[in-house]
């Protein structure tokens, strides 16, 4: 291994596993038990695969597992239909549990550890939310399991939320009050290494910007058309221009959707996707704001008409230290993920595609504990369920170390049983954490004054979507 005794010395005294007791024991053996059983179900909507607000298989099956366990489930929440709320038990505590299972576009990969692309399906689970729904919902039966073995009281709800990557779905839970009542909510996500932090995250608003023009011979009368592609392509000529005058910590990308049907006809139509980025929310709308003045910009000097939809808003991640370190205890507990040879020489022959890939022993390792305030990298629409519920989550090493996300070989990895040991350190480590928090008042309690602490008392939660409806059709493009 290329991992020194002394850096593995150094990690293993940051994450010294607390101690375990009988019933987490039993718990995690339960679930180890059950892990071919959450296996069958995880690679099904892997081979699923579907999009955002698409997801009725994946959904339909992670609800069968949630009645088959003896949960009341309620689908088609917040005017989505492939969301649902699973219930067991009643009265106070309520925690909750979120399961996300949607793909994303354009990432086809097979289970192979070279690239290549899967004949039925041009998606992927590149950012591994088969995993996260299946470890969500095996959490949520464990938990259920507990709970009636030992008559404890309280309600559990887990939340089948769809179209996490970039349709928004939680904000639109949020809005509709479905978490009003919750006094802690409890997440994961796949990733390449095993964390617990109280960390944030980038808060995110974004939309589609759709001109339209004059058609036209493009080479007989030009004169004579307007091309909607000029305006978006002059849009995003200011845009690249702008991001030398905004701040570093900026994130602002986009795609051009439509740009027209053929090159000797001027586009009656074009359409561009834009996401805007930055740590806080105010900054994020002020870049937002100067993206619509580009965009009326483009439409004047080119002579098009543009209208704008907003298509998702999300809050920063609200760091939560006291639900974290309950988090953080139960992922020193359970453990990382440790390879067999066959998945050891899958790791190490997809870790060609890497440069300076880590070693792959580091996937059993737990990161030391964080507090980040100021959130990078990526979003979530978890962010907004953060500010209204003391939250906390956790990554899991689905992925071979190195992995980035949104990749070919997060799909790769996400196929075969080194996503599933993830997904099992993931389940083991909800489910520890959920019935701790049935079991301990004070931290709930202590919880819910960090949130009101870090929000202020003048704090009212607004969604930056404002009212407009789940945008159900926004993977396709118009």
């Amino acid at each position: 291994m290329r991992l020194t005794i002394a850096l593995l010395a150094t990690f293993w005294l940051a994450s010294a596993p607390a101690q375990t007791t009988s019933w987490q024991i039993e718990v995690m053996n339960n679930l180890d038990q059950q892990a071919p059983h959450y296996q069958a179900t995880a690679m099904q909507i892997w081979n699923y695969a579907e999009l955002g607000y698409q997801e009725t298989k994946s959904s339909s099956a992670l609800q069968e597992l949630l009645r088959a366990a003896g949960f009341q489930v309620t689908t088609g929440v917040a005017d989505i239909p492939t969301a649902f709320v699973a219930t067991f038990g009643q009265g106070q505590p309520v925690i909750g549990i979120l399961a996300e299972f949607d793909a994303l576009p354009g990432v086809s990969q097979t289970a192979v550890p070279f690239r290549q692309e899967r004949e039925d399906n041009t998606a992927g689970h590149a950012c591994g939310h088969h995993l996260f729904g299946t470890g969500s919902v095996a959490a949520g039966i464990a938990v259920k399991e507990y709970m009636e073995r030992n008559g404890l009281q309280g309600t559990l709800r887990v939340y089948g939320t769809p179209a996490e990557e970039g349709g928004g779905g939680k904000v639109y839970m949020v809005r509709a009050g479905l978490f009003d009542d919750v006094d802690a909510v409890l997440h994961w996500h796949p990733g390449s290494r095993n964390s617990a932090s109280a960390a944030s995250s980038l808060s995110n608003k974004s939309a589609k910007f759709r001109f339209y023009g004059k058609p036209s011979h493009a080479a007989a009368s030009p004169e004579r058309g307007r091309s909607a592609l000029d305006a978006v392509e002059a849009m995003d000529y200011m845009v690249n221009m702008m991001r030398e005058h905004i701040s570093s910590e900026s994130r602002i990308h986009y795609v051009i959707t439509r740009g027209g049907e053929a090159p000797n006809v001027v586009p009656e139509f074009a359409e561009v996707f834009y996401y805007c980025r930055h740590p806080d929310m105010a900054i994020v709308k002020q870049n937002f704001e100067w993206l619509v003045e580009a965009a009326e910009g483009a439409a004047r000097g080119t002579q098009t008409r543009m209208d704008y939809e907003v298509i998702h808003g999300l809050y920063n991640l609200q760091p939560n230290e006291t639900l974290a370190h309950v988090m953080y205890d139960n992922l020193t507990r359970v453990g990382g993920v440790t390879y067999d040879a066959e998945e050891l020489a899958f790791a190490e022959k997809i870790q060609e595609s890497f440069p300076n890939p880590p070693d792959p022993a580091t996937a059993a390792v737990i990161d030391p504990f964080q507090v980040i305030e100021r959130g990078s990298g990526g979003s979530t629409d978890v962010g907004d369920i953060s500010w209204v519920v003391p939250t906390a989550g956790m990554s899991a090493a689905t992925w071979v170390p190195g992995t980035s996300a949104h990749s070919w070989q997060a799909v790769a990895c996400g196929g075969t049983s080194i996503g599933v040991k993830g997904m099992m350190v993931a389940a083991k480590t909800l489910a520890l954490s959920a019935i701790d928090l049935f079991q301990d008042q004070e931290t709930l309690k202590n919880a819910k004054d960090e949130l009101h602490k870090r929000t202020g008392n003048a704090f009212h939660y607004t969604p930056l979507i404002g009212d407009r409806m789940p945008p159900l059709d926004y993977r396709n493009n118009k």
